[in-house]
């Protein structure tokens, strides 16, 4: 099975934490030249720090805020004159919890600037060199709620269905040239969203934060959160040549918790 990244240059936004940072280590680990993307440099300063290095690999980073269009733009520009990007990885902390129908429209607004309208910007920068070069992973990380939308994570369920459908439509348009297009949709994973999750609804039922996480696994089969290097390893996978016939698709990584096929 071929997985080597040998050669190959991997973009992770949200690089400097959680599932971010650990699929910068997992595609390093492959062979791929990492470069890490997020608002603050000091935290990214670290994980290149760490990242693992042979075979010429050079890793690297950048700053930009996901909600900042024209910044993020100008980032990009500036990065894909001097870098040929091979493998792109789009991920962005989730939105507040809260309900749908309380949530303010300049919640939608920022959510789908966050994400899908920061996804749009990242690919399109990344796009025509992979097309030149006849090969392109896009991977975005969004959440199972495509499949089953989450209770009290209203503007998440939506933005994140959203990009599910901007992945899919992206990935027919891409394929004649070698690019594929998929998503990974993490279970419940030790990360400060999970903390932020449990936090919240610690504040909106009253119970204990032990007594929250025990529910949650309740609906787990594997009776486990799911750590974060355990997503990026599909994420490195799908990243990989050996996922070369795979796209369009939305991966689960949830431990089997879904009911849904």
């Amino acid at each position: 099975m071929d997985l080597s990244l040998h050669e190959r240059t991997a973009l992770v936004s949200g690089g400097s934490q959680g599932i971010g940072r650990a699929a910068a280590h997992a595609l390093a680990e492959l062979g791929a030249s990492v470069i890490v993307l997020a608002r603050n440099a000091e935290p990214l300063q670290r994980v290149v720090a760490g990242l693992p290095v042979a075979n010429g690999q050079i890793h690297s980073l950048v700053t930009a805020d996901s909600a900042d269009t024209p910044a993020l733009r100008e980032a990009m520009r500036a990065l894909c004159a001097d870098r040929q990007i091979d493998i792109l990885v789009n991920n962005t902390g989730g939105p507040p919890g809260g309900l749908a129908m309380t949530a303010a429209p300049d919640d939608y607004l920022l959510a789908f600037r966050q994400h899908l309208v920061a996804n749009q910007v990242l690919a399109q920068a990344v796009i025509p060199g992979m097309r030149a070069r006849g090969y392109g992973r896009i991977v975005n990380v969004i959440s199972t709620s495509v499949k089953e939308p989450i209770r009290n994570l209203g503007v998440s369920n939506t933005v994140r269905g959203a990009v599910a459908s901007w992945a899919k439509t992206l990935a027919g348009e891409l394929g004649p040239f070698g690019i594929t297009v998929n998503n990974v949709l993490p279970g419940y994973t030790r990360t400060q969203r999970l903390d932020q999750i449990v936090a919240d609804r610690v504040r909106t039922t009253g119970k204990s934060e032990h007594e929250i996480q025990q529910a949650m696994l309740a609906s787990v089969p594997l009776g486990r959160f799911a750590s974060a290097e355990e997503i990026a390893n599909v994420i490195a996978f799908l990243a990989s040549p050996a996922a070369g016939y795979v796209t369009g698709i939305n991966v689960p990584v949830d431990g089997g918790r879904m009911q849904s096929l």
